[in-house]
């Protein structure tokens, strides 16, 4: 059976619907329908069933689905065994990481590790946590930077290795002149009256906000939901909505805005993930310990100043 469409038909049974698993392998719809079509016919059996805009495995398909996995992961063994056994480390590295942690934590490792292995092609990918977990359970990523607040469930995986990196404590994000601007410190119960912008691109990242808020006893008035933290900065710094920020986000540039700590903290742990025993393959290896080095080269830096 051809590796391309069981790989195909794999992705359809994480994504559910042929747009995103398009998507996922950078093709049209309509070559992942040909894709699913071609394995059917050259197993003899129906493999899904549509179901409005999304489709389901029948139980013949969930069936290759699960061989189909033991095939690849064999298949990436392989490719792992025989790289170590490489006196040069050459090829391309997948990386995917959110935006808030990317932009602190990729630049400098990438760089790193080019000067230490110039024949290794690093490329990054920018996913939020739970699409970085899917990728790299998909093979289509070899490294995934993920946090425990939005992917607290995929962090036990059997197949998934996960080393923690650093903490990241949250900030409120307030415009200047604000009545709580003199203050080191803030409770969300002090923020109950407010509008709110949030950055709605990771949904998973804005429900931890929205709980947290009701976790204090009230539920945040929304006026902003925003696809770029450029976005929430613009509506902040205009004093339309207060937010929370990351803290490695308040590492960069933030104009005329406050950042003012939680009381209590909520804190959010960051790890590197890779699939379970491809630590041997040396670029996997290199680029981790390159990264553990950047990354503790800013737990020892201060924390972003309140305002």
């Amino acid at each position: 059976m051809d590796l391309a469409r069981l790989r195909t038909l794999r992705e359809l049974s994480l994504r559910k619907t042929m747009a995103s698993v398009a998507e996922a392998l950078l093709i049209s719809p309509s070559a992942v329908s040909q894709q699913i079509a071609l394995l059917e016919d050259e197993t003899g059996i129906e493999l899904v069933e549509r179901r409005g805009r999304g489709v389901r495995l029948t139980p013949a398909g969930q069936r290759l689905v699960e061989h189909a996995g033991r095939v690849i992961g064999i298949l990436e063994e392989a490719k792992t065994d025989l790289a170590e056994l490489k006196k040069t480390v050459a090829g391309e590295l997948r990386v995917a990481a959110f935006p808030s942690v990317a932009a602190s934590l990729i630049p400098p490792t990438i760089r790193a590790l080019s000067a230490r292995f110039p024949d290794l092609m690093t490329t990054f990918e920018e996913l939020e946590p739970t699409d970085s977990l899917a990728a790299l359970r998909a093979w289509q990523t070899d490294v995934a930077i993920v946090d425990d607040l939005t992917t607290a469930s995929g962090l036990s995986e059997a197949q998934v290795e996960t080393l923690h990196l650093l903490d990241d404590q949250l900030h409120v994000l307030l415009p200047p002149g604000h009545r709580l601007a003199e203050r080191d410190h803030v409770t969300l119960e002090e923020l109950a009256s407010e509008r709110w912008a949030l950055d709605t691109n990771s949904s998973t990242y804005s429900d931890v906000i929205v709980g947290a808020c009701r976790d204090a006893g009230f539920d945040p008035i929304i006026n902003g939901r925003c696809h770029s933290f450029e976005v929430v900065r613009a509506m902040v710094e205009a004093g339309c909505s207060v937010s929370i920020n990351p803290g490695l986000r308040g590492r960069d540039y933030i104009g005329s805005l406050l950042l003012k700590q939680i009381r209590p903290a909520i804190i959010r742990r960051i790890f590197v993930t890779f699939r379970s025993g491809e630590r041997r393959n040396p670029a996997v290896a290199g680029f981790v310990t390159e990264l553990q080095s950047v990354a503790a080269a800013m737990n020892t830096q201060a924390a972003p100043a309140p305002g």
